[in-house]
């Protein structure tokens, strides 16, 4: 046992005796590992970077109109939508159109505009034969110069300035705004108002 315990001591004394060489390697590579540890640490620490600060908005609740789809649509009636929304929009929240209707004659990218009746289809319009009195309704956002001649009191010229007066300044809102094309008076407006609408 004594003879094990020597070896020991033997073996001890000499792992922990190192040449000078070795212990300047091992003080070099202890620094290096020092200054590597100190750059990742400090690296990844980073320069403290101001974050701008998010501001929330609150979006106001999208306004909601009304808007009247009848006709030649699957569900006619009174539906909401949004503020912005197209008459394509207004015809898909009634069903969509019905079979065989033709859309060309309507404008599906207008916007719409609160308490507008879309009306998708030709309603019938009855003329008394030879004469310029128009018995059926006229759709003041999409009549034509036509339309607007056969009424009583509204010539071609004057039809044509209620044609013009909506391109230039979009579509009606009531048809009391036709008293602002020059030409239609109150006299004539209250003559055709019973036939107009929007």
């Amino acid at each position: 046992m004594n003879l094990l315990k020597e070896k020991f001591e033997e073996l001890k004394s000499q792992s922990l005796e190192y040449t000078t060489e070795q212990k300047r390697a091992v003080i070099a590579l202890s620094l290096v590992a020092i200054f590597i540890a100190g750059v990742l640490f400090l690296s990844s620490r980073g320069e403290a970077v101001e974050t701008p600060a998010i501001k929330v908005i609150e979006s106001a609740p999208s306004k909601m109109l009304l808007v009247h789809v009848a006709g030649e649509v699957k569900r006619p009636g009174v539906y909401p939508v949004i503020d912005g929304s197209r008459v394509v929009d207004a015809i898909s929240a009634a069903g969509g159109a019905r079979k065989g209707v033709d859309l060309s004659v309507i404008n599906l990218a207008r916007k719409v505009v609160d308490g507008e009746q879309i009306y998708l289809g030709v309603k019938p319009e009855k003329k008394k034969v030879g004469s310029k009195v128009f018995s059926g309704t006229v759709y003041v956002n999409r009549a034509s110069i036509s339309q607007f001649d056969s009424l009583s009191g509204i010539g071609p010229v004057l039809a044509k300035r209620i044609v013009d007066y909506r391109s230039a300044n979009g579509p009606f809102v009531d048809i009391a705004e036709l008293q602002k094309v020059p030409g239609i008076g109150m006299k004539t407006f209250e003559r055709i108002k019973s036939r107009l609408s929007l």
